[in-house]
């Protein structure tokens, strides 16, 4: 267990989505009440306007923003502190959750069985250029940005303000790379998707079988690595204990790794497709675009199947519903802790949070996905592309350690214990 149920005083913890200093808080009632009712307000609009995948979807996404909320379950961070001091407990949860993922995920992919009947299809992309450059930009993106796609989404629902200026500059990247697709996958090098599946000629069964036995390699040399920097604990978040940690205080790490597989599998069975997040950025700015003129559906990028969702509601679009249920649980998740509070901002982190934004909604276009789309959403459906993506977005990573001093950001030092 990664976490501890001990409470901890309100001086020795610094929660990482608030920034302050918390204990076991009371719940922000006037907050949760008005958190259920703009959730029970848009569920009964989605019930009315839409058919029955898109309010499924939005109690998922809450339960995702829940999830992720309640475990600080960060990628950004995982990533920064294999990087920096060689910490890898939070990355050791990324395998767990990837190996529950492809377990629900092989015979779900394999015998295509969904709720709704309409087939499934999983995240497997192209190997080319694109994929190299975008997963590199968000690796450098995310460290300056302050989150990933799903970190900037649950630290908006958290209150952490300079992460709005994040998701406003990840949806304006996110569309200039909408527009400047084409170039990168049509006019640069590539190679076409691999599946470990069906690609290979192991099977799903055979894939599974390696995915596994990938996963604990990786678990094994960041323990490895862990020894011999002799890297500093992941610190403590306050708990409490038995049923009302659901509720109240932080979850372990482990517990949160699963939560999030199963649903991942629960939306790839609802919507046919796994969970993603960067989609709808490129929606939601080039949507703004339209209305001020621009040409937005002359782009290649809106060309085919994607035409018919420029030109329907944004309510329509499953991944635009997903999101704004993790947001919707993310701030439940904080009221309920007690911990939603707007934080302060400076001039050195939000331009931070401009140039990650950029480089996060750019990278995620040419790369065909974030964090979730392509990392968790690839390697679960088996596509090499995502264990590339992973790779690269580490790189990015390593760069950006030296980046962040120069907007006033922290990097963990081999002494420190951190959160």
């Amino acid at each position: 267990m990664e976490n501890t149920t001990r409470v901890q005083p309100i001086n020795e913890v610094k929660d990482p989505i608030t920034q302050k200093n918390t204990e076991l808080n009371k719940p922000q009632m006037p907050l949760i009440i008005g958190g259920l009712i703009i959730g029970a307000l848009l569920m009964v609009y989605l019930m009315i306007t839409q058919n029955m995948v898109q309010p499924l979807l939005l109690v998922i996404g809450l339960l995702l923003g829940y999830t992720l909320f309640h475990a600080r379950f960060g990628f950004t961070s995982a990533f920064r502190r294999l990087m920096s001091v060689g910490n890898g407990q939070a990355l050791r949860s990324h395998m767990l959750m990837l190996a529950v993922a492809v377990t629900l995920f092989a015979p779900i992919l394999a015998f295509g069985y969904s709720f709704f009947g309409g087939g499934v299809t999983g995240y497997v992309s192209p190997l080319g250029i694109s994929l190299l450059v975008g997963a590199f930009m968000f690796g450098i993106g995310m460290q300056l940005g302050g989150g990933c796609a799903s970190g900037t989404l649950y630290a908006v629902g958290g209150g952490r303000t300079v992460m709005f200026v994040t998701l406003l500059f990840f949806i304006v990247g996110s569309t200039i790379g909408a527009r400047h697709l084409p170039f990168w996958t049509e006019d640069m090098p590539a190679f076409e998707p691999i599946s470990l599946a069906t690609s290979t000629g192991l099977g799903y069964g055979g894939a599974w079988a390696l995915s596994i036995a990938l996963f604990g390699l990786i678990s094994w040399i960041t323990l490895v690595v862990e020894r011999k920097k002799k890297s500093p604990k992941m610190a403590p978040l306050p708990s409490t204990k038995g049923w009302k940690r659901i509720f109240r205080g932080s979850w372990p790490l482990f517990a949160a790794a699963i939560a999030l597989a199963v649903l991942n599998a629960l939306t790839l069975m609802t919507r046919g497709a796994p969970w993603g997040v960067t989609s709808a950025f490129a929606l939601w700015g080039s949507k703004v675009a339209q209305f001020f003129g621009i040409d937005v559906a002359s782009w290649g990028y809106w060309q085919g199947a994607n035409a018919q969702v420029l030109e329907s509601s944004i309510f329509m679009d499953s991944t635009t519903v997903l999101n704004l249920g993790v947001i919707l649980g993310a701030f439940l998740a904080s009221a309920v802790g007690g911990l939603f509070k707007l934080t302060k901002i400076n001039v050195k982190n939000v331009t931070a949070a401009v140039m990650g934004g950029l480089l996060m909604g750019y990278g995620a276009r040419l790369a065909f996905g974030c964090n979730i789309g392509a990392y968790f959403g690839g390697i679960a459906s088996f596509s090499l592309h995502g264990y590339i993506w992973g790779v690269l977005a580490l790189a990015g990573t390593f760069v950006a350690l030296y980046l962040r001093p120069l907007f006033g950001l922290s990097v963990p030092k081999s002494k420190d214990s951190f959160c």
